[in-house]
């Protein structure tokens, strides 16, 4: 568990890096939500989630 938390975590920040993308907060809002689904089957086998979680945190990046 401690292994794949090591592989993980760096994963989920450049994610977080990458949500922030875009002009628009439409782009950011979809660009987190691709991340956030990759992140979320990896995780958890939850890509909807994660889908839906990523999409909020991009939009709501400024």
């Amino acid at each position: 568990m401690t292994r794949s938390l090591k592989l993980v975590a760096p994963g989920l920040a450049v994610l977080l890096l990458v949500a922030a993308c875009g002009e628009t907060r439409t782009q950011r809002a979809a660009t987190g939500a691709l991340g956030g689904a990759a992140a979320g089957q990896i995780i958890a086998g939850e890509p909807l989630a994660g889908a839906a979680i990523g999409g909020v945190g991009g939009a709501l990046i400024p």
